[in-house]
């Protein structure tokens, strides 16, 4: 006889445990499945480990400036194993909280696989049958490995956290958040960088602020190799040589990380047993709502392809939670105008639309763009030109802020202000109204004409 539940959650992943959470505040009776780690990518092999690493980066960076500021002194060399080990106890604190935290709350986590074999039952592994009238599919997404020949020659991104050391000659096949993000670090950490790109980095970004973007990474050091047709990878020594079918064969390398974006995890849930519906990619269906075509199935996070982001997963999932058992029947997220920020060297951060969305969605009459171009105090006075770039971009005859762009040191943290003047409807005029904070980087924003 199936166990019941009021809510089955698969996947313990950010959006899962979300969910759970939630619901079982309300009072709900609650199961979540997952044989994986708790926390899922973001906690063990994404945003965690990846911030952990940028942070190192930018105490490279600090290093860097500290002779021209008169420091005495060497730069000093990371001790990548050393960092590693605080990087794994840093992981290891935050999962023994969510475990404590399902406890007290309740929630009855099962360390296994669970997979379809209605619309309301759930089999494990082991296997139990669990029903309830509500489940959730939050199982995320894993990183995508097309079959390239040599293609295991290369690594994955969850690999990229278990070096034990730091390549000296780095590719990166991919232009997307990933790639671009794991670019900047390396480099900054003393790796020699070549970024393989087919057409233009970071697609869904503004494009004059990626353009400003590359320019930083040229600088830097970072070779950028776009056009690239990568077909394979070779072992050439103790080298990988990639195959390139526009360029030629493309190394020596010592590591290769292929970020070629990521695949649903859908393919052991037995969707079909349940009918429900997904895209060509395997990405789950939903509405507005998180619904699923099945009644009582809703999907949230990285498995249904929509804005790939961990607060995304987690505001979803409460809103859910808040619908189904806290008698919130208006609750649902809004996919408009979320933030969302590119851990490069130096960041990228944006909300909104970019200038290109804003001219098609309201015509060119109707827009006008803002832009401020700086050498942030903390370079200049190191003797650096490299520059902050900011940009507004505006609509209407009052002049609705429609999008907000920042490149540049402390823009990850600047932005979030901003996204919440943008998300209630602020207006170029209220952003002037706003008395600067001096000297900062962000009273540009304020003081822009």
């Amino acid at each position: 006889m199936a166990d019941t539940y009021d809510l089955i959650v698969l996947g313990a992943g950010s959006g899962g445990l979300a969910a759970s959470f939630r619901a079982a505040r309300h009072g709900a009776r609650v199961a979540m499945l997952d044989p994986g780690a708790l926390g899922g990518t973001c906690v063990n092999v994404g945003c965690v480990p990846k911030k952990s690493l940028w942070f190192a980066a930018q105490i490279a960076h600090a290093m860097q400036l500290a002779g021209p500021y008169g420091f005495d002194g060497g730069t000093g060399v990371l001790d990548w194993e050393r960092f590693r080990q605080r990087r794994l106890a840093y992981i290891d604190g935050i999962k023994q909280r969510y475990e404590e935290r399902l406890a007290a709350a309740g929630v009855q986590w099962l360390r296994e696989a669970g997979r379809f074999v209605a619309p309301d039952t759930i089999a494990t592994e082991s296997g139990a049958e669990l029903r309830a009238p509500r489940i959730v599919i939050a199982t995320g997404a894993r990183p995508q490995s097309p079959p390239l020949p040599g293609f295991e020659l290369g690594l994955l991104s969850d690999d990229m956290f278990t070096l034990r050391e730091l390549p000296r000659r780095m590719a990166i096949v991919g232009g997307g958040y990933i790639a671009v993000e794991f670019a900047g670090l390396l480099r900054a950490l003393g790796s020699e960088v070549t970024l393989h790109v087919r057409e233009r980095l970071l697609r869904t970004f503004d494009a004059e602020m990626v353009s400003c973007l590359e320019e930083h990474m040229r600088t830097q050091g970072i070779t950028l190799a776009t056009g690239a047709r990568i077909a394979g990878a070779r072992r050439e020594g103790d080298a990988i040589v990639l195959e390139d079918d526009a360029c030629g064969a493309q190394g020596p390398y010592d590591a290769v990380l292929w970020a070629l974006g990521r695949v649903p995890n859908t393919g052991r849930l037995d969707l079909d047993a349940a009918g429900v519906q997904r895209d060509d990619k395997g990405h789950v269906l939903t509405d507005a709502w998180q619904n699923t075509n099945v009644p009582g199935i809703a999907a949230l996070g990285d498995v249904t392809g929509r804005l790939a982001l961990t607060p995304v997963a987690v505001a979803a999932a409460r809103r859910l939670a808040d619908r189904w058992f806290g008698g919130m029947n208006e609750a649902k997220l809004d996919y408009d105008d979320v933030p969302s920020v590119v851990f490069a060297e130096p960041p990228l951060a944006a909300v909104g639309l970019t200038e290109a969305q804003a001219r098609e969605r309201f015509g060119d009459e109707a827009v006008r763009v803002y832009r401020s171009r700086f050498t942030p105090m903390q370079w200049a006075l190191a003797g650096l030109h490299g520059q902050s770039v900011m940009k507004l971009v505006c609509v209407g005859v009052d002049e609705r802020i429609a999008g907000v762009h920042v490149l540049g040191p402390g823009a990850d943290e600047m932005l979030q202000g901003f996204a919440v003047a943008v998300k209630m409807g602020a207006c170029k005029r209220d952003l002037e109204a706003t008395v600067a904070i001096h000297p900062s980087s962000a009273e540009e924003l304020v003081l822009m004409s």
